[in-house]
């Protein structure tokens, strides 16, 4: 879902997260930074962090301790194609469902009770249309990048694009019988108020769909307590004869 926009055009996913934090000066900003790539680039090892950030070895550690007892971020050990030689494997980071919901617009409460009240004096209806209003802007702006390429590439430019906006976005190869591409995003900045209203995450759908020019089903939702947004691209040779025929001409224009 679209979110309140930075100036570079990026989404603004609520600015930092309310990360607790003793000392001065630049710690606390510097602890919402190792957080947040947590959140996006996550599981991360600490060298990968402290390259990111430029940081040292024991200056990542100290935020990542604090960050761990503060219940923001869990330590993890990496999975086997991590691992680097022999010893200890790899130890990488990962954000909690608390740091998650560090990240959260302040605004939540009142978008919910805002879509309550359309629900209530315009009907169920009139809540698909504003969700459908609030993603017309990503698709207008990701339709002419995903058109300038082939078929085949859309769906890892649309995770491009969608990490570009704040979504911290990832496509690959879906792992279910089948094929196809599987498209996750890490973080979803309306995810409290699509808790009540999936008319949010629906509509996401039907762009994602319309951008890629073929069938898409979501698999999993951060919204409904999952880790990460998963959607299912359906792979070209099996698409329906309709969705085949506007591959080729590039994504279809919305209704």
């Amino acid at each position: 879902m679209s979110g309140p926009q930075r100036a570079d055009g990026g989404a603004q996913q609520g600015g930092a997260p309310r990360v607790p934090a003793g000392g001065s000066g630049a710690e606390p900003g510097t602890r919402a930074r190792v957080a947040r790539l947590i959140l996006e680039h996550g599981p991360v090892t600490a060298s990968t962090l402290g390259e990111r950030l430029g940081l040292t070895p024991a200056a990542i550690r100290r935020h990542l301790d604090n960050l761990v007892a503060e219940g923001m971020v869990e330590a993890r050990d990496a999975r086997p194609h991590v691992r680097r030689g022999r010893g200890r494997p790899a130890r990488v980071f990962a954000i909690t469902e608390a740091g998650r919901d560090a990240f959260h617009h302040g605004y939540d409460d009142l978008a919910s009770s805002a879509l309550r009240f359309l629900a209530e004096k315009a009907g169920p209806e009139a809540v698909s249309e504003f969700a459908r209003r609030q993603v017309a802007d990503l698709e207008r702006r990701y339709r002419p990048l995903l058109a300038a390429v082939p078929p085949q590439h859309r769906v890892r430019l649309l995770a491009e694009a969608l990490s570009n906006d704040g979504y911290a976005a990832s496509a690959g190869d879906a792992p279910a019988p089948g094929g196809g591409d599987q498209l996750c995003q890490h973080h979803c900045p309306v995810a409290h108020v699509a808790t009540e209203f999936p008319e949010l995450c629906e509509a996401e759908v039907e762009v994602f769909s319309r951008l890629l020019g073929t069938p898409v089903r979501r698999l999993a939702t951060i919204a409904h307590g999952d880790g990460v947004c998963t959607t299912h691209v359906t792979p070209r040779g099996i698409a329906p004869a309709g969705a085949r025929a506007e591959e080729n001409q590039g994504p279809p224009e919305p209704r």
